[in-house]
């Protein structure tokens, strides 16, 4: 175990049984997990998935793992934020106790991903920012961001002491579907993302503000310009965000 990679081994048997149950495995579902740890969820995964992709950076991990998977567990030592998914067998269904270090990396990595659904374990504060709604102390990029991409919502809270090493907060089982379509339309999804991380990290500023100071604009005609992004719903900062791409582009 190194502390560096953010690993809090899963221990609790009934929490993972729970995790895979959400997930409503089947033979016909190709399951991806990230951090396997000690493999109790991926031996029960396997259990029911037609295969299991299981990615690990930790060599010893790898190791104390190896040869003792079923046959449909694909175990990959690699780092999960550098590997390509497009590379490995197709997967429609993602459920993972997450290194907590990558939680947002690997998040917003998973949403450009066509997944069907995913079943994660995070910690708490970062579950409740994924589900924030706007005008909460919560709400963020990260908010804004999942929703655009996936119907997000949480199903339990875990308390610390299911891992080992024991963290310091409790963890959430968090539910994600990807969607089909998003619920605002984008003239440019780059742009959106890229103006909605630029709004979120001068958050205490008027937007008014913001957009002077990086894009040298100064409009009237834009709305929201007296707000502050994080009182804007996701459909609005939508709308800013169109309106900003046919002035600049």
């Amino acid at each position: 175990m190194k502390k560096s990679l953010g690993q809090n081994f899963l221990i609790d048997r009934n929490v993972a049984e729970r995790e895979v149950g959400y997930a409503n495995i089947t033979k016909d579902d190709v399951v991806l997990e990230v951090g396997p740890g000690k493999g109790i969820l991926t031996k029960l995964l396997a259990d029911k998935a037609k295969e299991v992709i299981t990615i690990e950076i930790d060599e010893k991990i790898v190791r104390n793992l190896t040869g003792k998977l079923s046959d449909n567990v694909k175990l990959i030592h690699n780092d999960v934020l550098k590997l390509d998914f497009e590379t490995l067998p197709k997967f429609n269904k993602i459920v993972s106790n997450l290194p907590f270090q990558i939680s947002s990396p690997i998040t917003f990595k998973f949403l450009e991903y066509n997944f069907d659904l995913a079943i994660l374990i995070y910690q708490k504060e970062f579950a409740y920012r994924m589900v924030a709604n706007y005008g909460t102390k919560e709400y963020s990029r990260l908010s804004v961001n999942v929703y655009y991409k996936a119907k997000c919502e949480i199903l339990e809270i875990i308390p610390k002491t299911c891992f080992k090493p024991q963290p310091k907060v409790d963890s959430c089982t968090v539910k994600m579907i990807r969607r089909k379509v998003p619920p605002f339309i984008q003239y440019n999804e780059d742009f959106f993302f890229h103006i909605t991380k630029n709004l979120f990290n001068h958050r205490r500023k008027k937007i008014k503000n913001i957009l002077k100071e990086l894009y040298k604009l100064n409009r009237n005609n834009i709305p929201y310009l007296d707000k502050r992004v994080e009182d804007l719903t996701p459909e609005q900062i939508g709308n800013l965000c169109n309106i900003l791409y046919k002035i600049l582009f």
